[in-house]
Protein backbone atom coordinates (compact mmCIF):
# COMPACT_ATOMS: atom_id res chain seq x y z
CA UNK A 1 0.00 0.00 0.00
CA UNK A 2 2.89 2.28 1.01
CA UNK A 3 5.18 0.62 -1.49
CA UNK A 4 7.63 -0.25 1.25
CA UNK A 5 9.89 -3.49 0.77
CA UNK A 6 8.43 -6.59 1.15
CA UNK A 7 11.23 -6.97 3.99
CA UNK A 8 9.77 -4.63 5.86
CA UNK A 9 6.28 -6.61 6.28
CA UNK A 10 5.22 -7.57 9.73
CA UNK A 11 1.57 -7.30 9.78
CA UNK A 12 0.93 -7.74 13.60
CA UNK A 13 -2.69 -6.76 14.77
CA UNK A 14 -2.89 -4.67 17.90
CA UNK A 15 -6.01 -5.11 19.90
CA UNK A 16 -7.85 -1.95 21.42
CA UNK A 17 -8.11 -3.87 24.26
CA UNK A 18 -4.42 -3.56 24.89
CA UNK A 19 -4.01 0.00 24.53
CA UNK A 20 -7.68 0.00 26.96
CA UNK A 21 -5.98 -2.22 29.56
CA UNK A 22 -2.46 -0.28 29.48
CA UNK A 23 -3.94 3.18 29.82
CA UNK A 24 -6.75 2.54 32.02
CA UNK A 25 -9.25 4.44 30.04
CA UNK A 26 -12.58 5.38 31.59
CA UNK A 27 -15.57 4.34 29.15
CA UNK A 28 -16.48 7.84 28.10
CA UNK A 29 -12.85 7.59 26.49
CA UNK A 30 -13.30 4.18 25.30
CA UNK A 31 -16.14 5.41 23.83
CA UNK A 32 -14.83 8.03 22.40
CA UNK A 33 -12.15 5.94 20.70
CA UNK A 34 -13.96 3.32 19.32
CA UNK A 35 -16.10 5.88 17.52
CA UNK A 36 -12.79 6.92 15.68
CA UNK A 37 -10.99 4.17 15.44
CA UNK A 38 -12.07 0.34 13.97
CA UNK A 39 -8.94 -1.12 13.81
CA UNK A 40 -5.28 -1.22 14.09
CA UNK A 41 -2.33 -3.16 12.63
CA UNK A 42 1.34 -2.87 12.65
CA UNK A 43 2.21 -3.22 8.86
CA UNK A 44 6.02 -2.58 8.63
CA UNK A 45 9.08 -2.63 10.82
CA UNK A 46 11.75 -0.19 9.34
CA UNK A 47 15.12 -1.36 10.91
CA UNK A 48 18.84 -2.71 10.02
CA UNK A 49 17.21 -6.00 10.54
CA UNK A 50 14.78 -5.69 7.45
CA UNK A 51 16.47 -3.26 5.65
CA UNK A 52 20.10 -4.41 5.99
CA UNK A 53 21.44 -1.44 3.79
CA UNK A 54 20.48 1.13 6.50
CA UNK A 55 22.15 1.53 9.96
CA UNK A 56 20.68 1.94 13.50
CA UNK A 57 20.92 5.87 14.14
CA UNK A 58 22.08 7.19 17.53
CA UNK A 59 18.28 8.71 18.52
CA UNK A 60 15.82 6.16 15.96
CA UNK A 61 16.16 2.58 16.65
CA UNK A 62 13.53 1.34 14.73
CA UNK A 63 10.27 2.84 12.58
CA UNK A 64 7.09 1.07 12.87
CA UNK A 65 4.36 1.93 10.37
CA UNK A 66 0.77 1.26 11.94
CA UNK A 67 -2.23 0.80 9.32
CA UNK A 68 -5.75 2.18 11.41
CA UNK A 69 -9.05 1.79 9.86
CA UNK A 70 -10.72 5.09 10.76
CA UNK A 71 -14.73 5.07 11.15
CA UNK A 72 -14.49 8.47 10.02
CA UNK A 73 -12.25 11.18 8.32
CA UNK A 74 -12.78 13.96 11.10
CA UNK A 75 -11.22 11.75 14.12
CA UNK A 76 -10.32 13.06 16.93
CA UNK A 77 -6.15 13.74 16.77
CA UNK A 78 -5.68 12.48 20.40
CA UNK A 79 -6.89 9.14 19.68
CA UNK A 80 -4.17 8.70 17.39
CA UNK A 81 -1.58 9.87 20.32
CA UNK A 82 -2.42 7.73 22.23
CA UNK A 83 -1.79 4.87 19.86
CA UNK A 84 1.85 6.18 19.94
CA UNK A 85 2.15 5.61 23.51
CA UNK A 86 2.04 2.38 22.58
CA UNK A 87 4.98 1.56 20.64
CA UNK A 88 8.31 3.35 22.28
CA UNK A 89 9.51 3.52 18.29
CA UNK A 90 8.88 6.55 16.34
CA UNK A 91 5.79 5.53 14.14
CA UNK A 92 4.12 6.32 10.67
CA UNK A 93 0.59 6.33 10.79
CA UNK A 94 -1.93 4.93 7.52
CA UNK A 95 -4.74 6.35 8.57
CA UNK A 96 -7.77 4.89 6.36
CA UNK A 97 -10.91 5.80 6.09
CA UNK A 98 -12.91 4.50 2.98
CA UNK A 99 -10.86 4.72 -0.12
CA UNK A 100 -7.91 7.41 1.10
CA UNK A 101 -5.18 7.12 3.50
CA UNK A 102 -3.40 9.95 5.41
CA UNK A 103 0.09 9.84 6.76
CA UNK A 104 0.63 11.13 10.19
CA UNK A 105 3.99 11.33 11.92
CA UNK A 106 4.81 12.55 15.67
CA UNK A 107 7.92 14.31 16.25
CA UNK A 108 6.90 16.99 19.00
CA UNK A 109 3.59 17.24 18.10
CA UNK A 110 1.53 15.49 15.20
CA UNK A 111 1.87 15.91 11.54
CA UNK A 112 -0.37 15.07 9.31
CA UNK A 113 -0.17 14.47 4.97
CA UNK A 114 -3.19 15.17 3.01
CA UNK A 115 -5.60 12.85 2.45
CA UNK A 116 -5.40 10.98 -0.75
CA UNK A 117 -6.67 7.80 -2.98
CA UNK A 118 -5.81 4.33 -1.80
CA UNK A 119 -4.59 3.03 -4.71
CA UNK A 120 -1.35 0.70 -5.43
CA UNK A 121 0.21 3.97 -7.09
CA UNK A 122 -0.52 6.63 -4.75
CA UNK A 123 1.70 9.41 -4.47
CA UNK A 124 1.91 8.50 -0.65
CA UNK A 125 4.91 6.42 -0.67
CA UNK A 126 6.93 6.44 2.39
CA UNK A 127 10.64 7.47 1.27
CA UNK A 128 13.32 5.76 2.65
CA UNK A 129 16.14 8.18 2.48
CA UNK A 130 18.99 8.36 4.68
CA UNK A 131 22.16 6.15 5.41
CA UNK A 132 21.06 5.70 8.81
CA UNK A 133 17.68 5.70 10.49
CA UNK A 134 17.96 9.43 12.27
CA UNK A 135 18.07 10.74 8.77
CA UNK A 136 15.76 8.54 7.56
CA UNK A 137 12.79 9.76 10.67
CA UNK A 138 14.18 13.49 9.79
CA UNK A 139 13.36 12.97 6.43
CA UNK A 140 9.97 10.73 6.61
CA UNK A 141 8.74 13.69 8.78
CA UNK A 142 10.11 16.27 6.71
CA UNK A 143 8.13 14.66 4.02
CA UNK A 144 4.66 14.45 5.35
CA UNK A 145 4.73 17.53 8.05
CA UNK A 146 6.02 19.03 4.72
CA UNK A 147 9.22 20.61 6.31
CA UNK A 148 12.40 22.23 4.91
CA UNK A 149 15.17 21.95 7.21
CA UNK A 150 17.38 25.17 7.38
CA UNK A 151 21.45 23.73 7.10
CA UNK A 152 22.56 23.80 10.62
CA UNK A 153 19.52 22.96 12.16
CA UNK A 154 18.06 20.06 13.44
CA UNK A 155 14.47 18.77 13.03
CA UNK A 156 13.45 19.59 16.63
CA UNK A 157 15.07 23.01 16.29
CA UNK A 158 13.16 23.51 12.57
CA UNK A 159 10.29 22.38 13.97
CA UNK A 160 10.52 25.25 16.98
CA UNK A 161 11.91 27.68 14.53
CA UNK A 162 8.06 27.66 11.91
CA UNK A 163 6.15 27.43 15.23
CA UNK A 164 7.65 30.41 16.31
CA UNK A 165 7.67 31.84 12.97
CA UNK A 166 3.56 30.98 12.55
CA UNK A 167 3.17 32.56 16.31
CA UNK A 168 4.77 36.24 14.67
CA UNK A 169 2.49 35.59 11.56
CA UNK A 170 -0.23 35.58 13.69
CA UNK A 171 0.32 38.12 15.56
CA UNK A 172 1.34 40.79 12.94
CA UNK A 173 -2.21 39.83 10.96
CA UNK A 174 -4.05 40.36 14.04
CA UNK A 175 -2.43 43.99 15.11
CA UNK A 176 -2.64 44.80 10.75
CA UNK A 177 -6.17 44.10 11.67
CA UNK A 178 -6.71 46.66 14.33
CA UNK A 179 -4.42 48.81 12.57
CA UNK A 180 -6.82 49.08 9.87
CA UNK A 181 -10.10 49.33 12.01
CA UNK A 182 -8.72 52.31 14.23
CA UNK A 183 -9.34 56.38 13.29
CA UNK A 184 -6.82 57.50 15.68
CA UNK A 185 -3.53 58.20 14.33
CA UNK A 186 -1.85 57.82 17.33
CA UNK A 187 -2.66 54.52 17.55
CA UNK A 188 -2.06 53.41 14.44
CA UNK A 189 1.72 54.77 14.60
CA UNK A 190 1.91 52.56 17.67
CA UNK A 191 0.59 49.35 15.95
CA UNK A 192 2.54 50.27 12.90
CA UNK A 193 6.12 50.31 15.21
CA UNK A 194 4.54 47.01 17.04
CA UNK A 195 4.50 45.41 13.42
CA UNK A 196 7.63 46.53 12.11
CA UNK A 197 9.43 45.51 15.31
CA UNK A 198 7.63 41.75 14.52
CA UNK A 199 8.57 41.60 11.28
CA UNK A 200 12.21 42.35 12.25
CA UNK A 201 11.99 39.24 13.55
CA UNK A 202 11.24 37.12 11.48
Amino acid sequence: MLGLPQSTEVNRPMPKAQLYKKFELKQAQRDAFDADIARMEIVNFIAPQSLPGIAEGTEVKAVFVVDVELKRSDYDTKNILLISKLIPHRIIFALRHEDKVQLAVYHTKLFTGPWQPLTPNASCLIPINGLNLDAVWQNIVAFVGELEVTEGNSLTEQIRVDEERTRLMRQIETLERQMRSTSQPRRQRELYSEIKKLKSNL
